[in-house]
């Protein structure tokens, strides 16, 4: 029996055509035979992963799994530059030749792009099956693996085709975070650090004061944050399920970030590391409408700098490079980009007021 410390439940709106779903935050829940029977019974299971997270996690979730239970195993390559249409087809294939149902259960086992193409193939595959999400980097514990939203990359832009389809569950299990490279897991505080600048004040003091706890991946501090970061996305969820309103908050910083992954290439910045340069770039242009205090900016860019994240956009790219790539976002309502900025420290907006004297001046170039 697994040491979980707590349990979340998302709570979808009562129209919804899914359900809620609990979100468990733990150490050593992979081993945990009886909660993952809990929220799959004696399904069976096509277990999606990658060349990289299967030598580590892999034969712990195939024990807890039981030797009774019809299992597919699926490696896939690693690296957001395969989180494609190809890459779908090959989880869809075998799928298809381990003869799974509708009642099957696709197990996504990874990061961020595994639970986002395991997701949407289960939202795809007979039109639709159960699936669950056991991520095993940071930045999938307090984002990705939260919210339903599920897809793939296009060579035009990022996560332009996909589904909102949510999960039967989410199992976090903080042991995964040891194994995690250091620039991966500077990449998931980003995303912790958006928690704060977006909605809770508060917590984004907690994560400077927390930040050496933080850097030496304290238990107790790293339950809290995610449990934190997972709180608030469950709350937005709650409220606005496929990004009708409010949800857009959670865009902050990636408006920018996702114009860098589209110019430098998808993989060569990490996706939390364009969406820390995005964020400080959001919080300058919201310092210059007079939202945000200076020394509120002078703060997050600290922050970032204490876990390594890049402060300054790539070199190479200017304000008409920014512009070109976000036309392509698939936030843009109307021809007009929507920019996700602060109107105070914790508290976002979302408005087309961004000019492209704002950015120049954000950027500096």
């Amino acid at each position: 029996m697994s040491s979980c410390q707590t349990t979340l439940h998302v709570a979808l709106p009562p129209d919804s055509r899914d359900r809620g779903y609990p979100i468990h935050i733990g150490t050593d829940l992979l081993n945990d035979a009886d909660l993952l029977t809990s929220l799959i019974g004696d399904r069976p299971v096509m277990v999606v992963t990658n060349e990289i997270v299967a030598p580590l996690y892999l034969d712990a979730l195939r024990r807890a799994l039981g030797r009774d239970r019809p299992v597919t195993e699926l490696l896939l390559p690693d690296g957001e530059q395969h989180k494609t249409l190809d890459s779908l087809a090959t989880i869809m294939t075998a799928a298809l030749r381990g003869h799974h149902e509708r009642r099957s259960v696709f197990v996504a086992l990874g990061g961020g792009v595994v639970g986002d193409m395991t997701g949407f193939a289960a939202a795809c595959y007979q039109r639709g099956v159960d699936f669950l999400q056991v991520p095993t980097t940071l930045l999938a514990q307090v984002d990705s693996s939260v919210g339903g939203k599920t897809g793939v990359n296009h060579s035009l832009g990022k996560n332009m085709i996909g589904a909102f389809h949510q999960p039967l569950g989410v199992i976090i299990d903080i042991n995964t975070l040891r194994s995690l490279p250091q620039r991966e897991f500077a990449a998931g505080m980003a995303e912790v650090i958006k928690y704060g600048l977006i909605y809770d004040a508060p917590f984004f003091q907690w994560i400077i004061d927390a930040g050496d706890s933080l850097a030496s991946r304290d238990p107790e501090a790293l339950i809290y944050a995610i449990e934190r970061s997972c709180a608030i996305k469950a709350d937005v969820v709650s409220a606005d399920e496929r990004e009708g309103g409010v949800r857009a908050i959670l865009n902050f910083g990636h408006t920018f970030g996702h114009a860098i992954e589209h110019v430098q290439g998808y993989g060569n910045w990490l996706h939390g590391e364009a969406v820390a340069c995005g964020m400080l770039i959001a919080a300058r242009i919201s310092e210059s409408k007079g939202n945000l205090e200076t020394a509120a900016v002078a703060a997050l860019e600290q922050l970032l700098q204490r876990f390594q994240l890049p402060v300054e956009a790539p070199p190479d790219m200017d304000v008409d490079s920014f512009l070109r790539a976000m036309s392509l976002d698939k936030k843009v309502a109307h021809g007009q980009i929507r920019y996700v900025l602060l109107s105070t420290l914790g508290r976002a907006v979302i408005t087309s007021d961004v000019g492209r004297d704002d950015i120049e001046a954000a950027i500096g170039r």
